[in-house]
């Protein structure tokens, strides 16, 4: 882990490895970096809950925790080396219990997304098993991004990892279920988008007018039941 200062009151936690990574898809080493940043984006708000750190906000990325807000950068640096943070495999961080685990989120999903057949395909399985493996996985959101209220949902296996397609659609509606990577994600906005949908969903996501406006943020944990 490299930990950087960005301007004059944030740290960067990089927590990516440094070898590149190839045109196949995520690596063993890619899936572990998801889970180094769970597991420091968990660590960090502990201990900021304890006192222990002062941060007005963490924001966890694909491969980075930031922090904002930091009166003392320096001397915060300095403390946070000296912390550990204990990750489990990306494909078991929404499935595991956790000392604190992130409140829990029921979205009800009608499963009859365009690409279910391609998803099936590259898991060399049918239709009907792909359901079944979405609606018993509970996932985690890992970071937010892309749109407001979009987040990026880990909790399926490395091996279950899609591409995007290759020409994205001008427009996906709003509400709808995909997959690309090894994330799930659920369009708040309609939007133009390259992921692989496999459902849809009538639940808002993102209305600024709700305190708070995005029903889900890093940490939140999420069953995709069938509506």
């Amino acid at each position: 882990m490299r930990i950087r200062p960005v301007g004059r009151h944030a740290l960067l936690l990089d927590l990516a490895p440094a070898e590149a990574t190839g045109p196949a898809g995520p690596s063993r080493r890619e899936t572990d970096v998801a889970a180094d940043v769970e597991a420091w984006r968990a660590e960090l708000w502990r201990r900021r809950e304890l006192g222990e750190l002062s941060a007005v906000e963490i924001v966890p990325a694909a491969a980075t925790v930031l922090l904002d807000g930091v009166p003392d950068p320096p001397a915060t640096a300095a403390r946070i080396a000296t912390w550990t943070a204990t990750a489990r495999p990306a494909d078991t961080v929404a499935a595991e219990p956790t000392a604190t685990p992130g409140r829990l989120v029921e979205i009800p999903v009608t499963y009859d997304g365009d690409d279910l057949p391609r998803v099936a395909g590259h898991w060399r399985t049918d239709v009907p098993s792909v359901v079944r493996r979405l609606r018993h996985t509970e996932f985690q959101v890992a970071f937010c991004g892309f749109a407001p209220g979009f987040g990026y949902l880990t909790g399926l296996p490395a091996e279950l990892a899609v591409p995007r397609l290759a020409t994205p659609r001008t427009r996906v509606p709003a509400g709808s279920v995909a997959l690309a990577g090894r994330y799930a994600g659920i369009y708040p906005t309609a939007s133009p988008g390259g992921w692989l949908l496999v459902g849809r969903t009538e639940l808002t996501l993102f209305d600024v007018t709700a305190d708070p406006p995005a029903l889900l943020s890093p940490g939140t944990r999420v069953r995709l039941v069938d509506r």
